[in-house]
Formats: structure tokens, sequence, C-alpha cells
């Protein structure tokens, strides 16, 4: 009953889509037929077929290639679907504006048509805007974390943090990450910190950005947390432990670019005499992504399982999904700073000086940017959730949603 249900909703789903798609296509014809002058009638009737036709066969291609075999490739997916959409959600804000121009408009020109028109064109300029200027486009945001708990020796101390690189979006080109390694370091930062899903599907397409990540450098060491991308459970594997397998083979390539990875565990960052705690979960997710992160493992107390996550050290936690935060360390924990990805603000966001608004809003409490809450015992747990350097889903980012670097200094209070 249920896999009927999964069906129907799909075939619902494609339905809709058509009708979309068909319906737009007949609308914007007739006004071409209705407004533009009947010398050129013809010659803008044909050219509007053959490329709604063009249109279709990208949509068909793109529906009939496999998305989760083994040798599935999301790069051309990812930017047939793109183009198609480009295409038509203009296309779509076009009628609705001619539609509702057409209801409410009684003169012999239809004024919604004539605002439709400029308004799908801007709206068309700014999705590829996103794509050949936004996306690589990097900012640093400068956040300062000042706490009692802070040894003096660590007072100023700097850090660096990037998170969903998403590596397989850019194929073999290793341009854009070349310019983020040197971004990351003429920051000259005390640590680096990764906040997880390197890749989109597959750990191959981590191979070709091992020389250029190898070149990230900080005296305190390169850390990083995997994230939901990166336990190869986007690929329907043909033979059992295929997953495993693959996880290995990005472990291997991970600890070639010298960088040292934190599945449920801690380190001690260590500056004279004093040190602070760094601690790096592994994937915890809504379902249908697993939980695999575990607080409690990953610093355990000497005297029961969360009594090290209430002591009086300095922590530092690296959890992919902002959730965890808000959920589970706020609840068992003082940690005093975590760090968080997996948004991508959606890769799209307003801002207006301290405004900021993303689609993303709707579905995480904390999506992008500093967050804070207090601890049982008063301490305040602050949260930066990076909106991430990568892009999966489509090649673009748009408005605000640029590649983010964030440049962490620690202050003593």
């Amino acid at each position: 009953m249920e896999e009927w249900s999964d069906m129907r909703l799909n075939w619902l789903v494609i339905l809709f889509f058509i009708v979309v798609v068909f319906g737009s296509d007949a609308y914007i014809l007739r006004d071409i037929r209705k407004y533009v002058r009947s010398r050129y009638r013809t010659a803008s009737t044909v050219a509007w077929v053959i490329l709604s036709l063009l249109c279709w066969g990208l949509a068909v291609a793109f529906l009939c290639m496999p998305k989760r075999s083994e040798d599935a490739d999301l790069y051309p997916q990812m930017w047939m679907l793109y183009t198609f959409l480009s295409i038509y959600i203009p296309k779509l804000v076009y009628c609705i504006c001619s539609l509702v121009g057409r209801i409410f408009c009684h003169a012999h020109r239809n004024l919604g048509a004539m605002i439709g028109v400029p308004l799908a064109t801007l709206l068309f300029v700014v999705m590829w805007w996103g794509v050949i200027f936004t996306r690589h486009d990097i900012v640093t945001n400068d956040v300062e974390i000042v706490s009692e708990k802070l040894p003096a020796s660590f007072d100023g101390f700097k850090i660096i943090q990037f998170s969903d690189a998403h590596l397989g979006s850019w194929g073999n080109d290793t341009l854009f990450v070349s310019r983020l390694v040197d971004s990351i370091n003429s920051k000259h930062p005390d640590i680096i910190l990764f906040t997880g899903d390197f890749v989109n599907q597959r750990s191959r397409e981590f191979q070709p950005f091992v020389p250029v990540l190898s070149r990230l450098k900080a005296p305190y060491g390169v850390y990083g947390i995997y994230g939901n991308h990166d336990y190869a459970g986007y690929v329907d594997w043909k033979e059992p432990g295929g997953a495993n397998r693959d996880i290995a083979k990005l472990d291997s390539m991970i600890r070639l670019t010298g960088m040292k990875m934190l599945k449920n565990q801690s380190d001690f960052i260590k500056q004279g005499k004093d040190s602070i705690v760094l601690i790096g979960v592994e994937n915890w997710g809504e379902p249908p992504f697993n939980q695999l992160g575990d607080l409690g493992k990953s610093y355990p107390g000497k005297e029961g399982k969360f009594h090290g996550l209430n002591d009086n050290m300095f922590k530092i936690l690296l959890t992919h999904n902002p959730e965890h935060w808000n959920q589970v360390a706020t609840d068992i924990s003082n940690i005093d700073l975590s760090l968080a990805g997996h948004t991508h603000a959606m890769q799209t966001m307003l801002k207006i000086g301290d405004w900021k608004w993303s689609p993303a809003q709707y579905i995480y409490e904390n999506w992008g940017g500093l967050y804070e809450k207090t601890a049982k015992d008063g301490t305040p747990m602050r949260l930066y959730v990076n909106i991430g350097v990568g892009e999966v889903g489509f090649p673009a980012r748009l408005g605000a949603a640029k590649s983010e670097l964030t440049l962490i200094t620690l202050k003593r209070k």
C-alpha cells in the first residue's frame, strides 16, 4: 500500500510538471500570436516551437539519466536541470503576470504582459548571474567569540571555518578550490576547521582536489568532520559493502591532504600550559539521514557519560547539521562554541544591512550566522552556521549567498 501511495504521488508530480510546462508554452505562444506584428508572427511562432522542443528534450534527457547508480554523474545533470529551470521559471513568471493583466486590465494592451517580459528577463539574468559570478565569489565573515573560560594564552586565537565543499560540483576544474585555499591561507589562521560534505555522492569526486587541499596550512593543524553526503549513501551500490569501501577510499585521500578527521573524537589544542578542547562528531541528521553523531563518545568524562561535556574546559564542537546543536548539544552540554554547515542557505539569500532572508529559514531554525543559547550552568553557548563554499542540486549561488569563509577570533573576557 505504501509503495502504491509513493507511485501515485510520483505520477501526480509528473502530471503537474507536464501541465505547467506545456501550459506555459501554449499560453506564451498565444500571446506571441496576439501581440507580435503579423509580418513577424510566423517566424516568431516557429522559433518559439523549436526552442520549446529543445527544452522538452533537455527535460526528458535529464529524467532518463540514472541518478543513483554507481556510474551516474550528477555534474552534467545539475547543469541540465538548472538550464531547464532557468528558462521555465521566468516563463511561468511571465504567464502569471500576463494572466493577472488579462483578468484585471480591460485596456487594449495587457499591462501584465508588458510587466512580465522585463520581469522574466531580469529573473533569467539573476539566475545566470548566480552561475557566472556569484558562485565564484568568496566572502569572509568576521566573528568574535568572548568567553571567561578561554585560557589567557588563547586570547586572539584565530579560526577559519569552511564547509560544504561538494567538490563533485566542480568536476575536474580545480581553479575555484585553489583560489579558496589561497584565500584561507592568506588569513593566517591558527587552525582550520571544515564542517562536512566534501563530495556529492562518492569518493572519486575528491581525487582531483587532493594536491590543492594539501596546501591548506595552519600552525595548529587542519581538522574536519563528515557530512551526510560523505557516507556514500546517495548511490545504489552493486555489491554489498560498497558504501563502506567508498568511505575508506575517501578517508585515505583525506589523509593525503594532511587533514585530521574527528569521528566522534576529540583533541586537545595546546598552547604552553593551557589547552582547549576540539570535539568532532559524525553526521547527526534528521531522517532519512543516519544519526551517527555521539557527543558522549566524542568527549567522555571520567565519572559518567556526559560529565566531560559539562566541565570547565573551553570546548569547540564540529557538527555538520545545526539541528544537532539545537536538539542535543544545548541540552546535555555546556560547549562554548559549535560550528556547523549543511543548510547552504539553500544557495539563495537576500541581505540588506543586518536583515537577511533565505528560504532555508522555513526549514532550519538556525540556517546561517551566529546564534546563542545559555547552558544549564549559565555558560553562553554559541553556534555559527557557515553557508558553505560549494553547491549541490543546482550549480549557482543567488543574491547574497556567496561562498563563505568564517574568520573566528577567540577573546578572553
